[in-house]
């Protein structure tokens, strides 16, 4: 199998990215800081970590980055960057195209791709958009209720999962996390449920270390700018208990090293979901050893209330459970560990790559 995987990334970690990448003339030496920072590093297939020659990878949408690769080639300065993704696909000769960025590329692209292309496969966990998914071989990801949506549509659709990423395991070994209770993600309109049980738990602040790394919605951000108070958009400002202790965002290493100081990291699915759970927080706190405390709902295998996770029934009860968990060193000790455990054996990168591999030979 000749991989191509193409994937994206949060516009506020491009100027992390650049700082990170500046110092590298080349395609091949920018991508290689990229795979190294580690960013949706349970995302990334083996054969592309292991940099073997049969995958290439590729942020089609960073066209600063794809310039540099044109360049290399010959390719016009004028290139677009859906000209330059597919000039990159057809000199790898992939056979399978793995898209995890289906809102960023239009159906005339994907019924265009190049020849070589055998099986045209998508990732997609998040709102359905406008995205034309029978123009997949294949659409994947961890959510059975998504799944089902996208079924509706007229897709073929199967379960994949995130894996355990190994670089998390000498941060998963610190003892010392001065950061009792850590949030990082996004706050925006499709996380209602979620702004509800942060707002909850953040009023713990004065008796807990309390670390919320938020990256707000275009809207969120205008709502709180001056110019946005003076707009009817109350709703989709945070609370004042929330801004109080939010930071900026952080993304890849950066946020393997927050996750590593926490006790308990804190985790609420987006409304679209339904009962399904298993986001990549679920994953990278799992990875880091850190007790999971998330909504209730149904799990990917492996992951047991009490056992390797706890669970809350709703913001209030997220507040009890942070304070009975903090109360009790030993059992949420040992809960982060088994959840570690489970994830480095169930959620490996080889399980993961396997998977893969049977999902393509099944098309």
């Amino acid at each position: 199998m000749r991989l191509f995987q193409n994937c994206r990334y949060y516009p506020s970690l491009r100027p992390r990215l650049r700082e990170l990448t500046d110092h590298c003339p080349t395609f091949a030496g920018k991508m290689d800081v990229f795979l190294k920072f580690r960013h949706a590093g349970c995302h990334i297939l083996k054969p592309v970590d292991q940099r073997a020659e049969s995958a290439f990878f590729a942020y089609g949408d960073d066209i600063d980055v794809q310039r540099v690769w044109a360049s290399e080639q010959g390719l016009s300065s004028r290139a677009t960057p859906a000209e330059i993704l597919k000039a990159q696909i057809e000199h790898h000769r992939a056979d399978v195209f793995y898209n995890q960025d289906t809102t960023g590329w239009p159906s005339d692209f994907i019924r265009s791709l190049p020849g070589c292309v055998k099986h045209v496969i998508a990732w997609h966990a998040a709102p359905l958009l406008n995205v034309a998914f029978s123009d997949y071989d294949l659409v994947v990801c961890n959510f059975p209720s998504i799944l089902a949506s996208i079924r509706e549509r007229g897709a073929r659709t199967d379960y994949f999962f995130p894996a355990y990423d190994s670089e998390l395991e000498p941060l998963a070994a610190r003892r010392d996390r001065p950061i009792d209770v850590l949030f990082v993600g996004g706050y925006s309109r499709y996380h209602r449920q979620r702004a509800a049980v942060l707002e909850q738990v953040a009023a713990l602040a004065g008796d807990h270390v309390v670390v919320y790394h938020l990256d707000r919605s275009r809207l969120c951000r205008l709502a709180e700018s001056p110019l946005g108070r003076l707009l009817p958009l109350a709703e989709h400002r945070r609370p004042e208990t929330v801004r109080s202790i939010a930071r900026t965002p952080v993304f890849g290493r950066d946020y393997y090293e927050v996750l590593s100081q926490a006790k308990i990291v804190l985790n609420g699915a987006i409304d679209i979901s339904g009962e399904d759970r298993g986001n990549m927080r679920c994953f990278e706190a799992l990875g880091a050893a850190s007790l999971l405390l998330s909504d209730d709902g149904n799990y990917p295998d492996g992951m047991v209330d009490g056992e390797t996770i706890a669970t809350y029934a709703s913001p209030e009860d997220a507040v009890r459970q942070v304070r009975r968990l903090l109360d009790d060193p030993e059992e949420r000790a040992g809960i982060a560990r088994a959840g570690h455990e489970m994830l480095k054996t169930r959620y490996s990168k080889d399980v993961q790559w396997k998977r893969f591999e049977a999902l393509v030979a099944s098309l």
